[in-house]
């Protein structure tokens, strides 16, 4: 994993660039801090941050290639997980390779298929090549990895981060729509927009190509509806297959590979199977302070971690490691995790995530996760709850009208309700999913608004706080193979004895402890001490004591006091399952440091 930054114009000498662009690759030097490099020309400039994980000593980039006298030079974030395959069917074709790099093969299928080459990729990857006068980037179908651009008076900027492209801008302004984003949305965010005004994101299944100024940015993969014929035995059978391969590609690697493990379905899944590949597997599970002592369980987490932790530990043999966080550790690090995200993200989950990367980093660069599996497999309970699944809007954002009533006079007047309905029906339309059954209907357009949307926030959350510690996080569940698999199974498939992802479980059944098999799907564990809900009131109130706080802007101060006195009361989270009263205090204070820092102008 890397980070990558491009600068480019074809009409201006770019090259007169070099010192502000130097700085801004340092800005991405927590993604890549084994080795830093540049390749400067007159009108594009391409930098990498490396974390070396494959081909450790021949994989440096920027990686250049000539073939038929053009030169191709490539900057590329990720891992190609079927680099060999592709490699050998190269081979034959007459290419000729330097390296045992993935960015080489990667490369070099540009070159010989151009944008057709995404098709054949299984990877996690964002990546730029910059040719003739010409910028080809892409990024990977399920958007594991990020690439931000801004194209401005001539100058394309693509980058791992926002960060470095608002060094290059000089300020970071938030419009209209980037307040709607933040306080409709929040921590979510439409497909390819950011907070940030002329900043974009490319969407996940997105390339963009730049050639004589002109940009174009087009899809090159979307789940397509297929009828499914196969029997709930052979659909099993063939989720385990496709699972399967896609651990077993992601354990490629020249260094250690490590697993989380929380005790949960997916975690253990990764688990049981990378034991199978490899011998003393390092596994990591994340835990709070008193934990076992304010612990109570609620409608979304109904069972702490530790027992099935330990079940999968004493199983499989692994080497295991339980990072336990304090409170005032999570609050701490709410500005950072904030900083490695470039906006107001999934608070003390992030915080709580980057703190965990940190201690996984100390031992390992590479690291497997669990993610994605809900949205594909339909864990959450809006997949199967007709309350959830029947509201014609994003049933992870609920109650949208209370969101309203703390917002001031002049972010009211955004008709912030209305725009949030407007991303949604967007999404709707870009999709085929209608169908002769409801429950089938309903089950393609849940995964489709999940991977838009609500996975996005997670992989954001992922890559960005595993990645400001330098750890590669790879998640297997996000493959586009298993998504066009699972996105056609039929509704009564992913409950099958009215179990929550049932095809998943029964294709493990038997690497499973029976207790694991069974367990009610739990998400990312959250802090229930008091303690905290004190701390983040107590810098909530001291927040408002600065008359420069970006809240007196967006919020009626009056109820965000009154809000503040009375979190604890909320039933009803504001974004998804966690966010809760103390968790949205500290999303708030994230908003608050957010201004403060980033020098946040509004134009309201």
């Amino acid at each position: 994993m890397c980070g990558i930054l491009c600068l480019s114009n074809n009409n201006r000498n770019v090259l007169d660039d070099t010192a502000k662009f130097n700085e801004m690759l340092k800005l991405l030097n927590h993604r890549g801090p084994d080795d830093m490099r540049c390749s400067f020309h007159e009108h594009v400039l391409l930098g990498h941050c490396r974390l070396s994980i494959i081909d450790l000593k021949g994989g440096k980039q920027p990686f250049e290639y000539t073939f038929h006298g053009i030169t191709y030079r490539i900057v590329f974030n990720g891992e190609i997980y079927n680099m060999h395959e592709l490699k050998r069917r190269l081979i034959d074709e007459g290419f000729h390779f330097q390296t045992q790099s993935d960015s080489e093969v990667l490369l070099v299928s540009f070159i010989a298929y151009r944008e057709k080459c995404l098709d054949l990729l299984d990877g996690i990857f964002a990546f730029v090549i910059a040719y003739e006068d010409k910028i080809f980037a892409a990024r990977d179908h399920l958007g594991v990895k990020p690439l931000y651009y801004c194209y401005k008076n001539g100058d394309l900027i693509i980058a791992s981060e926002i960060k470095s492209i608002l060094m290059y801008m000089g300020k970071a302004i938030v419009d209209k729509d980037g307040i709607r984003e933040l306080l409709g949305l929040g921590p979510s965010l439409s497909p390819g927009k950011t907070l940030y005004k002329n900043v974009k994101s490319l969407r996940p299944a997105h390339y963009l190509f730049l050639y004589q100024d002109r940009m174009e940015i087009q899809r090159y993969w979307l789940p397509v509806k297929r009828e499914h014929h196969k029997s709930y035995e052979e659909t099993v059978k063939d989720i385990r297959t496709l699972v399967n391969k896609s651990i077993q590609r992601q354990l490629i690697s020249d260094v250690p590979v490590s697993c989380m493990l929380s005790g949960g379905l997916d975690s253990s899944i990764i688990t049981a199977i990378s034991s199978q590949y490899i011998n003393h597997l390092s596994t990591y599970s994340v835990d709070y302070l008193d934990q076992d002592k304010y612990f109570k369980p609620y409608a979304y987490q109904t069972t702490q971690d530790s027992d099935y932790i330990d079940e999968m530990v004493k199983r499989y043999g692994t080497s295991h490691s339980n990072v336990v966080l304090s409170q005032k550790n999570l609050i701490m690090f709410l500005k950072q995790s904030m900083i490695a995200r470039d906006a107001p993200g999934m608070a003390d989950i992030d915080s709580s995530f980057l703190l965990f990367c940190k201690e996984i980093a100390r031992h390992h660069k590479v690291v497997l996760s669990g993610e994605c599996a809900d949205e594909i497999f339909g864990g959450y309970p809006w997949f199967y709850k007709e309350e959830l699944y029947s509201l014609d809007c994003f049933p992870w954002i609920r109650d949208i009208d209370k969101r309203i009533e703390l917002f001031s006079d002049s972010v009211k007047k955004l008709h912030i309700k209305d725009y949030v309905m407007d991303q949604y029906r967007k999404s709707l339309d870009e999709i085929d999913y209608l169908d002769y059954s409801f429950f089938d209907t309903n089950k393609r357009k849940m995964i489709y608004l999940n991977i838009e949307w609500f996975m996005q926030t997670l992989l954001t959350r992922s890559d960005s706080q595993s990645m400001y510690n330098a750890v590669e996080l790879r998640v297997p569940f996000a493959s586009k193979d298993i998504v066009e698999y699972m996105y056609n199974v039929p509704w009564e498939y992913m409950y099958h004895d009215q179990q929550e992802k049932a095809v998943l479980r029964d294709a493990f059944q038997d690497f499973l402890p029976s207790d694991i098999y069974r367990r009610k799907k739990n998400p990312y564990p959250k802090t229930h001490s008091p303690f905290y809900l004190t701390y983040i009131k107590n810098l909530m109130q001291e927040s408002l004591h600065d008359k420069n706080n970006i809240l007196f802007q967006l919020f009626d101060i009056k109820k965000l006091e009154h809000f503040i006195e009375n979190s604890e009361t909320i039933d009803v989270p504001w974004f998804g399952q966690l966010m809760m009263g103390p968790q949205l205090l500290a999303y708030f204070y994230q908003i608050y440091m957010w201004g403060k820092i980033y020098h946040i102008e509004l134009e309201l």
